[in-house]
């Protein structure tokens, strides 16, 4: 069953077919996709694709800011099993995450974050969420230091929807150091 997480500012919820044309608004831009590591979006009815086949999962959530729009402004999930190259064992996630070029320096993908990984260790009992950036998604970075991530390695990888090599920076927070972050900000 999918769930709403909410914030003070925030709903994240489950992607619709109907949400194909705001995704498509955001991520026909070329600062979107190609820094997160997929292809811009070409069309609406492209967009309505990548619903269907990558965002029909419980724990992929639409980003929606209800006091500017009802609409999708940006993406965030937890990647489990094949979906991530990075975790380690089935009770670890991978965060990824992308906001709609308007809304960005607003601490929202912060605070949207923040709430997912707090669902992945709370109500997922997940052991660990590991984190990636690319060297010039700089805002991805420092999304993850503010969530509380702490650097592991970095990695060459290869991007076969870019057709490209890139260096990854791997960064991740367990479930321990999350609870007592959380215990020195209440």
């Amino acid at each position: 069953m999918r769930i709403i997480l909410k914030t003070k500012r925030l709903i994240l919820r489950a992607w619709q077919g109907d949400d194909a044309e705001a995704l498509y608004e955001c991520a026909k831009n070329p600062l979107i996709g190609p820094a997160a590591g997929w292809r811009v979006h070409t069309s609406v009815n492209y967009s309505r694709q990548i619903i269907c086949d990558y965002f029909n999962d419980d724990e992929i959530y639409a980003v929606v800011c209800p006091n500017i729009t009802d609409k999708p402004i940006g993406c965030i999930g937890l990647k489990r099993g094949k979906d991530s190259t990075l975790i380690e064992n089935e009770n670890e996630a991978e965060i990824s995450y992308w906001l709609k070029h308007d809304f960005w320096r607003r601490g929202i993908m912060t605070e949207a974050a923040m709430r997912v990984l707090e669902h992945a260790f709370t109500d997922l009992k997940l052991s660990k969420v590991w984190g990636g950036y690319y060297n010039d998604n700089i805002a991805s970075f420092r999304v993850q230091k503010k969530c509380g991530m702490i650097y592991q390695y970095s990695k060459e990888v290869y991007l076969p929807l870019l057709n490209e090599n890139r260096t990854e920076h791997v960064l991740c927070i367990t479930a321990e150091q999350w609870y007592k972050q959380r215990l020195h900000h209440i």
